[in-house]
C-alpha cells in the first residue's frame, strides 16, 4: 500500500512537471522553451530509468544501479533551479551564448597549443606499426601550411571575439519586452549555435595532412555564419549606436583574415 501511494504521487508529480512545461507560452522565446524542455526531459527520463531499475531488482533490495539512478534524478531536479530568471529569454540567450563561447575558446586554445613551433600535433598518440613512425611527414605541418593556418587562427579568434562581444551586448542591452525583441534574441542564439560546431569543423580540417580545399570550404562556412551573426546583432535592439564601432571592427577582422586565406588557397575553388 505504501508503494502504491508513493507510485501514484510520483506519477502525479511527473504529469505536473510536463504540464507546467506545456503551459509555458511559446511567445516567451524558443531559446527559453528549449532549455525548459531539456530540463523537463532530464527529470522525466531520470524517473523512467529509476523506475526500471527498481522493477528489475529483487524485492526489498537496494542495488548500486538504484543509487546511481536516484542520484541522476536529484541532479536533473537541481538543474531546474538553474533555469533563467527575470528577463527569461534574455537570460536564456545569454546562457546559450556563454556555452557556445566556451566551445570556441577550447578549440582556439587547442589549436594554439598544437601550432607551437616545431610541435608534432599527433605527439600524444603512441607509435603504431600500422600508423608508421612519428617521422611520417603527413603528421607535421609544412611552412606553407603554417602560413595558411595562421590566418585560419585569426578567423577562429575573430569568432571568439564576436561571441564575447555579442554576449556582452545581450547582457547589457537585451530585452524581452516585445515579440520582436524576443525573436531577435532567438535569432542570435540560433546563429551562435551554428558558429561553435563550424569552428570545430575548421579546427579538424587544420590538422595534417592539410587539404587546402577542405580548409577553404570550412572557412567559407565560418565566414558566412560570422557575417550573419554580426549583421543580426547590428540590426537588433542589443546594438545601440554606441556599440556599432566594435561591430565594424570585427567585420573588418573577418574580411582581413578571409582575404589572406583566399590568397593562400587560390585555385582551390
Amino acid at each position: 500500500q505504501d508503494c502504491r501511494k508513493l507510485s501514484e504521487d510520483v506519477q502525479n508529480a511527473i504529469l505536473a512537471v510536463a504540464t507546467v512545461y506545456y503551459w509555458l507560452p511559446k511567445g516567451q522565446g524558443t531559446t527559453l522553451r528549449k532549455m525548459v524542455r531539456d530540463a523537463t526531459t532530464e527529470v522525466v527520463e531520470g524517473m523512467i530509468q529509476l523506475t526500471d531499475t527498481i522493477l528489475s531488482a529483487p524485492v526489498e533490495s537496494l542495488s548500486q544501479e538504484q543509487l546511481i539512478s536516484t542520484g541522476g534524478v536529484w541532479e536533473a531536479c537541481e538543474q531546474v533551479s538553474n533555469l533563467p530568471r527575470g528577463e527569461y529569454n534574455q537570460a536564456a540567450v545569454a546562457s546559450a551564448l556563454t556555452a557556445c563561447l566556451g566551445v570556441v575558446k577550447d578549440a582556439v586554445e587547442e589549436m594554439e597549443h598544437a601550432l607551437v613551433e616545431g610541435q608534432d600535433p599527433y605527439g600524444d598518440i603512441m607509435e603504431d606499426e600500422e600508423l608508421g613512425f612519428r617521422g611520417n611527414r603527413d603528421t607535421y605541418w609544412s611552412e606553407a601550411d603554417r602560413q595558411l593556418l595562421s590566418s585560419c587562427m585569426g578567423l577562429m579568434k575573430a569568432s571568439k571575439a564576436c561571441l564575447k562581444k555579442v554576449l556582452g551586448a545581450v547582457k547589457a542591452y537585451g530585452k524581452a519586452d516585445s515579440p520582436e525583441q524576443i525573436a531577435q534574441l532567438d535569432d542570435l542564439a540560433d546563429i551562435a549555435n551554428e558558429i561553435s560546431p563550424s569552428v570545430d569543423e575548421l579546427a579538424l580540417s587544420m590538422y595534417p595532412p592539410v587539404n587546402p580545399l577542405a580548409v577553404r570550404l570550412n572557412v567559407n562556412t565560418q565566414e558566412g555564419f560570422l557575417m550573419n551573426f554580426l549583421h543580426f546583432c547590428r540590426t537588433s535592439h542589443v546594438c545601440p549606436p554606441s556599440e556599432e564601432g566594435w561591430v565594424q571592427f570585427l567585420n573588418g577582422a573577418v574580411d582581413h583574415n578571409m582575404n589572406k586565406i583566399k590568397n593562400f588557397t587560390q585555385g582551390q575553388l
